[in-house]
């Protein structure tokens, strides 16, 4: 399971223990989703260069004290959803260099009396916490002074000691789940100065007094906070924006999946004060139950102003008031995706004097239809470069639009549009027009650097004259099948052409010219990774060198040629072969067989239609058909015999007569000779003959030897038949005439028997 930079992958194989064997080389062990119970001692005391254990989501109840001594070199460690009960600082003690250890989804109710993490000086990120998790003492967090990221999961913490935390003097990014509103205060006033980024996730803010514990907020330090799955009401909004305007090093706020109370009727006069700080609001993905109630959001207008970047996606935000639009004089960032703006909206949210200073603008996933009238909505922002109108349904796009006069970016991708047109602003220096269904690309666009074409019906590369100055371009998942020399020509500033995911036809030649067109630093075509060529191409992002093609991309058709002449003499070979050896004989024997055993052994008697089926060599045919056949069937009582010749359906394949022809006989008659074991006809009625024998295990069968013969002279495939001459009695026919009547008597009492 391991690699060769030694990653150990044995994740998910249903282990019940950490398998035995693990050597000092190994530097990552995943041992995650397994059945893993308990740590033993001597478990990883070979692994001294470990950096990486993953244990996580096992069933780990217990840890050996000394299981982890060797592990100095460890760096993360995690024990993530096990059933860990209590945590022993004696497991953390030899880890000296270990900078993450994940703790959360165990059983364990509280750390202890002590802190199990002392040792721990280089410790980075902490994820404690569980659902059963309710106490936090003050002890637990000794030895810990730096934080990048402390996660406590505390969904049920009820306990806490004040003081418990403020040993830790920075942490950078700490995110807690919390319900209780009390301890969350007491956190907060151990930890006023040393958060940067604080993350609260499923807290409700339902009435006024509850916010009251958060006024020592207003003295944090905290640059950043998160609200994720939390509830506010109409009451608590005022409490919450009171205390975040005068905290004073607030520079962002971000609202995620939250749910709100309410039409935004205040229950108390909000405080249009302005944030000294505040510059960044982020708002995803909240639900405002009465949104259709919802006011215009005149109070908080003041607070609004001074804001630069704001975000409010998938919120279902259908219309900005002008009034607030004219108040975000510092706003440069603007992105509203995912919402419900159309096009009448959109034209009343960017009214005059709206967004004056606004630079980037985001409306993608919205109900805008026009596009002329979006351009022309848009128009009078002076300073906007970058537009993001992708995922709206235009459709149609007219020849003439209005547009800002510095527009540089516009992504309208995925929009349905057909064709692009003069529409399209000259002054562009980035196009993304990807997923849509250009079947060509002709456009006037002299300051262009980047276009991206991905997921369109282009047959060729867009004209390079008329984007002389393109220096990436994006052709993936298209129809192109070749680039000709000209088309490279006057692409000489190109530095990145991404075409992979085409139907090229791969060939050295095709590989060579691009390779000599010394403006292309980058190409990307996208064939498998063997597809490389000796040159400064990059083949799915990997640059090549001293990789050649294989003989069949270099030479496919002398390739071709050379297979179809081997497999035409394999042919020849294996004809030859099958010749020698009765190949054919064998398959249509084996065919001819399983038809046969498919059929009942006997035919019922009123099938019986002759007294003896007779098989014989042609080269016999003359004993056969002037002695024998006018001896026995002229006599009296007369015998009916079956001749090939005589008796065999026209026109049915002669394996099955020879088959009908034995199952209609009482007996098979064979005339034996030096002629009749060289017949391959003669063969398959012994065949046929020697099937019905065994499988009936009866006298089926008389031999009469025309002439003398040995066993030998049998096949060896007929070892049975030979048997058969060794060990029963067979009729020979003979030359003195006094004998001869006999001889007749003799077949006609085998015939009757």
């Amino acid at each position: 399971s391991c690699d060769a930079t030694q990653l150990c992958n044995c994740s998910s194989m249903g282990l019940d223990f950490i398998p035995s064997g693990l050597t000092g080389k190994i530097t990552v062990l995943n041992l995650a989703h397994n059945r893993i119970k308990h740590i033993r001692s001597q478990d990883l005391q070979q692994t001294v260069n470990l950096r990486v254990l993953l244990l996580q989501s096992n069933e780990i109840s217990s840890i050996d004290e000394d299981s982890f001594r060797s592990l100095g070199k460890l760096e993360l460690l995690d024990l993530t959803n096990n059933s860990l009960a209590h945590l022993s600082p004696a497991w953390f003690g030899q880890l000296s260099s270990l900078q993450h250890l994940h703790l959360q989804g165990n059983s364990y109710r509280d750390l202890g009396e002590s802190s199990p993490f002392s040792s721990l000086r280089n410790l980075s990120s902490l994820h404690l916490g569980n659902p059963w998790f309710s106490t936090i003492r003050q002890r637990n967090f000794e030895g810990i002074e730096l934080l990048d990221r402390l996660w406590i999961d505390g969904g049920n913490l009820s306990r806490y000691e004040l003081g418990s935390l403020k040993l830790i003097q920075n942490i950078n990014h700490m995110i807690i789940n919390i319900r209780n509103i009390k301890v969350f205060s007491a956190i907060v006033k151990d930890l006023l100065q040393a958060i940067t980024w604080l993350e609260v996730i499923q807290i409700e803010f339902r009435t006024p007094a509850e916010m009251q514990p958060l006024r020592d907020m207003s003295s944090s330090s905290t640059k950043k906070i998160s609200f994720k799955q939390a509830l506010l009401t109409d009451a608590t909004v005022p409490e919450i924006v009171s205390i975040l305007e005068d905290m004073p090093k607030l520079v962002e706020l971000e609202l995620v999946d939250c749910r709100f109370l309410g039409t935004g009727r205040w229950k108390m006069q909000l405080q249009a004060n302005q944030s000294h700080t505040l510059r960044v609001l982020t708002i995803e993905k909240l639900s405002i139950e009465e949104f259709y109630l919802f006011t215009d959001l005149k109070d908080v207008e003041g607070l609004l102003s001074p804001l630069t970047k704001i975000t409010v996606e998938n919120t279902k935000v259908f219309l900005v008031p002008c009034s607030l639009s004219k108040r975000l004089w510092a706003l440069e960032y603007l992105d509203l995706s995912a919402n419900l703006l159309g096009d009448q909206s959109l034209e009343h949210s960017a009214c005059r004097g709206g967004w004056p200073s606004l630079q980037t603008l985001n409306l993608s996933q919205n109900s805008l239809s026009d596009l002329k009238m979006t351009g022309r909505s848009l128009s009078h922002l002076r300073k906007l470069t970058l537009l993001d109108i992708s995922q709206n349904n235009f459709g149609d796009i007219p020849d003439v639009c209005q547009w800002p006069k510095h527009l540089k970016y516009l992504n309208l991708s995925g929009t349905q549009i057909p064709k692009v047109t003069t529409c399209i602003p000259a002054t562009l220096e980035v196009l993304d027009v990807s997923a849509n269904k250009l079947k060509e690309f002709v456009l006037q666009l002299p300051f262009l650097k980047e276009l991206y074409l991905t997921k369109n019906q282009l047959k060729a590369l867009p004209g390079a004259a008329p984007i002389p100055n393109l220096v990436a371009m994006s052709i993936r998942s298209n129809k192109l099948n070749s680039f000709s020399r000209e088309e490279f020509e006057s692409f000489r500033k190109m530095e990145l052409l991404d075409a992979s995911d085409n139907n090229f036809i791969c060939s050295c030649e095709f590989l060579s010219f691009i390779h000599h067109q010394a403006g292309i630093a980058q190409v990307l075509v996208g064939w498998p990774d063997h597809y490389v060529c000796d040159s400064p191409l990059a083949v799915r992002g990997a640059q090549v060198g001293g990789v050649h093609l294989s003989l069949m991309e270099c030479h496919r058709s002398l390739v071709v040629s050379l297979i179809c002449v081997l497999v035409f003499l394999a042919i020849l070979v294996l004809v030859a072969v099958g010749y020698k050896y009765h190949a054919v004989w064998y398959l249509r024997m084996t065919w001819a067989w399983l038809q046969a055993k498919r059929k009942p052994k006997r035919a019922p008697p009123k099938d019986i239609c002759y007294d003896a089926f007779v098989s014989y060599s042609e080269n016999d045919s003359e004993w056969v058909e002037n002695i024998m056949v006018r001896e026995l069937e002229q006599a009296c009582p007369p015998f009916r015999l079956c001749l090939h010749k005589r008796d065999f359906v026209p026109g049915k394949w002669i394996v099955d007569n020879i088959i009908d022809s034995i199952e209609k006989s009482h007996k098979t008659l064979f005339v034996l000779s030096e002629h009749f074991v060289q017949s391959e006809w003669c063969k398959y009625e012994l065949d046929f003959s020697h099937f019905r024998l065994f499988d009936e295990n009866n006298d089926a069968a008389i031999l009469v030897l025309l002439e003398p013969i040995q066993s030998k002279a049998i096949p060896k495939r007929f070892c049975k038949l030979r048997k058969i001459m060794n060990t029963k009695t067979y009729l020979e026919w003979p030359l003195e005439e006094d004998q001869q009547e006999r001889f007749w008597e003799n077949l006609k009492g085998a015939l009757k028997s």
